[in-house]
């Protein structure tokens, strides 16, 4: 019966086949390479590389206590962690990153921690160029850059995010309905004036927190590679490089991280999430997202700055070397078909499934790995249902990072509340895939037409990653 399975599903088991259409087929389990590790319970996410030296790994656990442990009001006896606020949307990082793994929206009644609304107003090229040039966007006046909906006693939060959801409905080719849910956001009880005019807001859910050392090491010129901004191929796949402001440098960098490739690396990144969702400083950002309205200078501050240089790169020695979990799976037919048909949609033109890492002369464990992340780390026009309309340095606003789909199939399993794309809307796989548009709709196109066993057998891949 075993021999007879390929026959009955019709496909040919790819046993020794190291690629199909064009693009290449995983066979190990060790999709972080070296570093891969064996969790699939709720700690999956958590874990350091398992090629960390054991020195290393107290410098992973110190900077996993100022992730996970909250930040508090100053002053404080605690005070390697006191400085919060006055404004912010959690106290710790891992309100945000729960289990490192990825946020959900709010229930209701619930406040919204792990999602949280970008804020920008229109900008005008000439007049703001040096704005745009360093942020990116230009921030809405008084309120900033991130609608920040908790507060210290004596402060109050900036406002309510409400977020009510459309129900919609997809019928695909044999007739299956999928329901969808589409968010609507609303800012309510603003306590510092009116909102601006022409105020545009970006939703975004915290993202899952593995590999990031890895994706980080991967040289920029393979990623270059990859981008064809012009499509001069025309496989309708127009990937392109963000081109951001590096804090360090003070010049522009490409962009890696953040749902819009914002970030040119994992520090700034996680000081630029201190700033922003705690309200701490740091070195690198020595300012919050308080404005002058709002008067945050009345409350007294942890130090100057409030995370030292010392804990600041604990944290992004933490975030660097947290490990992916391993595949699963992998041996069974309908697994194997469906990375066949990944394959086969056009989904691998934008989720590159290999990498190999550079060298990092301080980080071996990250450095010379074959890794499968299933992400080219570009920019992509995903089209108008998934939009925000807000630009982000060489993002306009129909354009996402393509999201890493390594250890998506145990995000569920890490926050049973975790939802797909940048706003978390989509509650499972099949959901995600059917609001990708723009560059994607081809793809989608074919899934959508695929009987029900080929589908299933798609996300039966996607689990197994």
């Amino acid at each position: 019966m075993t021999a007879l399975l390929p026959l009955l599903l019709g496909f040919a088991l790819p046993v020794n086949a190291d690629t199909h259409a064009g693009f290449p087929l995983q066979k190990s389990p060790g999709t972080g390479g070296e570093g891969t590790v064996e969790q699939f319970d709720t700690n999956a996410y958590s874990l350091p590389q398992s090629n960390l030296s054991m020195t290393k790994r107290l410098d992973f656990s110190v900077g996993n206590s100022f992730f996970r442990n909250p930040w508090v009001e100053a002053p404080s006896s605690t005070v390697a962690r006191d400085g919060l606020g006055p404004l912010f949307n959690t106290n710790s990082c891992q309100g945000c990153h729960i289990k490192d793994g990825r946020g959900h929206p709010p229930g209701i009644d619930e406040p919204s921690v792990s999602l949280f609304l970008r804020l920008a107003v229109p900008a005008d090229p000439d007049a703001d160029a040096e704005m745009l040039l360093t942020h990116g966007f230009k921030p809405a006046p008084v309120y900033g850059s991130q609608l920040q909906t908790a507060a210290l006693p004596g402060a109050q939060p900036e406002a309510d995010l409400v977020l009510t959801w459309k129900k919609l409905t997809k019928t695909l080719a044999d007739g299956t309905k999928v329901e969808l849910r589409e968010p609507v956001y609303q800012i309510e009880n603003p306590n510092y004036g009116p909102l601006p005019d022409g105020l545009l807001v970006s939703p975004r859910v915290a993202p899952p927190m593995i590999g990031m050392g890895l994706l980080e090491t991967i040289p920029i010129t393979d990623i270059e590679a990859l981008a064809d901004p012009e499509d001069a191929d025309g496989d309708g796949i127009s990937g392109k490089l963000n081109q951001v402001w590096d804090l360090a440098t003070n010049q522009t960098k490409p962009g890696r991280f953040g749902w819009k490739a914002a970030e040119p690396d994992v520090h700034q990144q996680s000081m630029g999430a201190f700033a922003g969702d705690m309200g701490l400083t740091s070195s690198l950002k020595p300012t919050t997202d308080c404005t002058p309205e709002q008067e945050c200078d009345r409350f007294p501050d942890g130090g100057q700055p409030e995370v030292s240089d010392k804990i600041a790169n604990f944290v992004t020695f933490y975030a660097k070397s947290l490990a992916v979990p391993a595949r699963r799976n992998m041996e069974e037919p309908s697994v194997q078909k469906g990375a066949q048909l990944f394959n086969d949609t056009g989904c691998a033109g934008c989720h590159t499934p290999r990498h190999t890492t550079g060298t990092d002369p301080e980080r071996p464990d990250l450095s010379k790995q074959t890794i499968w992340p299933y992400s080219d780390m570009l920019l992509h026009d995903m089209g108008p249902a998934l939009a925000d309309g807000r630009d982000e340095f060489l993002a306009n606003g129909n354009e996402w990072r393509t999201q890493p789909l390594w250890g998506i199939g145990l995000a569920q399993t890490v926050n049973p509340q975790a939802g797909f794309l940048h706003d978390g809307r989509a509650r499972t796989l099949e959901e995600a895939i059917l609001w990708h548009g723009g560059e994607a709709a081809p793809a989608v196109a074919r899934f959508s037409q695929f009987s029900a066993d080929n589908r299933r057998a798609l996300l039966d891949f996607l689990n197994s990653l």
